[in-house]
């Protein structure tokens, strides 16, 4: 019943394949991904208006892939930057450790780091988004009842004044946040890992475009643990922690913004403040990420400090698993049990990402003077003696899930990697792989496909919207390249062939690769196994997380 005790209505267009609960930076590449894929979305989001102040302020080389995916490449220079180097020191001003981030291209194509600006990237999402007809956003809505069936989900949602609405659809992702309505109808609750700290966060807009050497600095000092980032163009953020016995409503306010800004010799002549706030660095997972046809992705599933730059980064992730698998269930192509990968996949990636991130703020959030100085001892002395081992990759291989596995269930070479995104041409065209060949399921082969695959093989590859590619050797005219070929312009994609002793990888829609063959035999069965686990049921009950 509604406020005013009238049933909600019924109306033909509040239909859809999906409802998605949430629209910050996750749902909005949710929702473009399986619109652009021609499923019908509705979006609800309670706040009527997009958030206007910065949060996240970086991004990946994976997540800028999937971000061109969801229809936004053409407007992360405009709204992000290379993030460059990193640097700790402590607070005596000496260097602990040093990161160094591509520039350019990275394994995906993109710059290992982006710094943006969040409200400038959202705005290219919802912009894209306003250009699919199959995504509708609900603004002003928020989710209040959810019930579920055997073949969907019902969803209703308030306005402001009070007005409900039903809306229908076959599933339901919730990326809702911490305080996700779907995550709380999924059940399980969340595990705490015990990594709580208050930050002083502080976004400025400055009025010169200085460089700061190094952009990104991080200074371990007992007596205050700082940071300060590039948050995009023209956008800067400095980050203090709370000390013990100082209180939150203290330390909010304008004057202590700039006091402590004034520490980085930063005043109100530099720029201006955008906003200031708060904020809990914690670390948490959902016990369950899918119950049925409910889901989550993004912070609803989990949270982690800031440290490693990788919060909004996973909940992309999410998305780009979730999306291929959500389209094959709903084309009839797969069972539902194929989601019942989605968390068991996602679930050791994001633990990675939370550890990684937990570590590197154990080792930042120090204020015990004596545990700081023995800190600096121990990094200096790895620093002098070239003993510091390699900055830990947020990069990590698939374990489990829909991948080729031998008798024994152990992942061969090759499987589960992310596949790199190199330079190839066609023709005159020339370009990053995904924009010359086209996204989804791709089979890359050295050798020509069609000498390898039978016609019930070639069949079920179309069927899945697979593209089938002929790989040539650097060197190749870029003319002379057949229909169906490209040429491996800088020989990336062919080192990594060589470096797993494959000829052929068949490559997930989500840019994982499936499965390496070494021979064209193997590559035929490599598709065989594809389709067998596609439609394979499983045992595990859809309620497992």
């Amino acid at each position: 019943m509604s406020a005013s005790g009238v049933s909600a209505p019924w109306w033909p267009d509040d239909e859809a394949d999906l409802l998605v609960v949430g629209y910050g930076p996750v749902g909005q590449v949710l929702a473009n991904l399986m619109a652009e894929r021609g499923r019908r979305v509705i979006v609800v989001e309670r706040h009527a208006k997009p958030y206007t102040m910065p949060r996240a302020v970086a991004f990946d080389g994976e997540a800028a892939r999937i971000l061109a995916a969801a229809g936004v490449a053409d407007h992360l220079a405009s709204v992000g930057e290379p993030s460059g180097d990193y640097m700790w020191r402590n607070g005596e001003g000496e260097d602990l450790l040093y990161i160094g981030a591509a520039e350019e291209h990275g394994r995906n194509g993109w710059p290992e780091s982006t710094s943006m600006y969040q409200p400038g990237l959202e705005d290219a999402l919802i912009a894209r988004g306003k250009q699919l007809p199959q995504l509708t956003v609900l603004r002003g809505y928020e989710a209040v009842e959810l019930t579920e069936s055997d073949d969907g989900v019902e969803l209703t949602v308030e306005a402001t004044n009070g007005i409900r609405r039903r809306l229908r659809g076959r599933w339901i992702v919730g990326c809702d946040g911490a305080n996700s309505f779907v995550r709380q109808r999924i059940g399980g609750g969340t595990r705490d890992l015990n990594f709580h700290h208050e930050w002083l966060i502080c976004d400025l807009v400055l009025h010169d475009r200085r460089e700061f050497q190094p952009n990104n600095l991080q200074i371990c000092d007992p007596r205050r643990p700082r940071t300060q980032v590039s948050a995009g163009p023209g956008h800067r953020r400095w980050e203090f922690m709370l000390l013990p016995g100082e209180r939150k409503q203290d330390m909010d306010t304008r004057e202590t913004a700039w006091r402590l800004l004034s520490l980085c010799g930063i005043t109100p002549d530099d720029g201006v403040m955008e906003r200031h706030a708060v904020y809990t660095f914690q670390a948490s997972t959902a016990q369950q990420w899918r119950r049925g046809r409910l889901l989550i992705a993004g912070d609803a599933a989990h949270l982690m400090p800031p440290f490693a730059g990788q919060g909004m980064s996973s909940g992309f992730r999410d998305a780009a698993n979730l999306v291929w698998k959500l389209d094959l269930e709903m084309t009839g192509l797969a069972d539902e049990s194929l989601l019942d990968s989605y968390p068991t996949e996602r679930r050791a990636h994001v633990q990675h990402a939370i550890d990684m991130s937990v570590n590197l703020g154990k080792v930042i959030c120090q204020t015990d003077p004596k545990a700081a100085a023995d800190r600096d001892e121990v990094m200096i002395a790895a620093r002098e003696r070239k003993l510091a081992r390699p900055q830990q990759s947020p990069f990590q291989p698939l374990t489990k899930g829909v991948l080729l596995r031998d008798d024994r269930g152990r992942r061969l070479p090759g499987s589960g990697d992310q596949v790199p995104q190199p330079v190839v041409s066609h023709g005159v065209v020339r370009g990053l792989f995904d924009e010359v060949v086209g996204r989804g399921f791709v089979l890359v082969s050295r050798d020509d496909p069609e000498t390898f695959l039978s016609a019930d093989q070639r069949a079920f590859l179309r069927g899945l919207g697979a593209r089938t590619v002929r790989l040539l050797p650097a060197g190749t005219p870029a003319g002379s390249a057949p229909q169906g070929a490209v040429v491996d312009a800088e020989g990336t994609f062919g080192a990594y062939l060589d470096g797993i002793g494959a000829r052929t990888v068949l490559v997930r829609p989500d840019t994982y690769v499936f499965g390496a063959a070494g021979t064209p035999e193997e590559a035929g069965r490599l598709v065989e196994a594809l389709r067998e686990q596609l439609t394979a049921r499983t045992a595990v009950p859809a309620a497992a997380g």
